[in-house]
């Protein structure tokens, strides 16, 4: 089975005292103890974010890892790729992430990864990453539509309440009016899209009031659709 779980916000690098996202990423995985691997390029392999990283999963059931593609710390990176159970993508600067990825190949390690059962996961641009669109700030201070690796179709925009250029105006809504950009998922912080087989299964979150939305177009009308979401913090382990 393939899957991504993609997190408008939220997780480890959000809220370090709240892991239910990162739990929920963990408990996809077909193993006790699987091995998660951060990919924080967009953010330049920053060395905070690494460290955030090592500190919130070092408390879970899961074997670490990173990939630095800033400062290589692998031999043969399809083959580091491949070996893991959870590829989890961290937020930043999506073009730039996106033309890394291009250059050293990891764009199609990563399909060749999904189409194997490795899961996908990520927040802000590792989640708009895997869908064919996405609404990003990489690449001035005003939202713009930008091309992605396009496993899932559609387009999204994380951080959907947590940004005020994103909701209403300007905005995803207006990108999609003009027809710039495909219909798609707005998500608030503190939800994730949890995709099998590219259809969305269950959309979940690590706040009680935290949402998610289908936003379409007809014609030049722009709708958005509450999706279910469900509060992992009503979980019984």
């Amino acid at each position: 089975m393939r899957q991504i779980i993609a997190m408008g916000g939220g997780g480890f690098s959000m809220e370090p005292d709240n892991l239910l996202l990162d739990q929920y990423i963990l408990s996809q995985a077909h193993t006790d103890v699987p091995k998660i691997c951060f990919i924080p390029t967009a953010s330049g392999d920053a060395d905070n974010y690494i460290e955030r990283f090592y500190e919130a999963f070092g408390k879970l059931v899961c074997k670490p890892s990173h990939l630095s593609l800033f400062s290589q710390n692998f031999m043969n990176l399809k083959a580091y790729m491949l070996q893991q159970d959870i590829l989890y993508v961290g937020g930043g600067n999506t073009r730039n992430m996106l033309l890394l990825w291009k250059e050293w190949g990891l764009d199609t390690i990563l399909k060749e990864a999904y189409e194997k059962g490795v899961v996908l996961a990520g927040i802000s641009a590792g989640s708009l990453c895997w869908f064919e669109e996405g609404v990003t700030d990489s690449m001035n201070n005003n939202l713009s539509k930008i091309d992605c690796l396009g496993f899932l179709t559609g387009s999204n925009c994380p951080h959907y309440d947590g940004e005020s250029n994103r909701r209403p105006s300007p905005s995803y809504h207006e990108l999609i009016a003009s027809g710039e950009i495909k219909e798609g998922y707005a998500v608030d912080d503190g939800v994730a899209l949890h995709f099998k087989d590219e259809n969305l299964s269950v959309s979940v979150s690590s706040r009680p009031i935290a949402k998610a939305y289908a936003v379409n177009r007809k014609e030049e009308e722009v709708t958005e659709r509450e999706l279910p979401v469900t509060y992992l913090g009503n979980r019984k382990e």
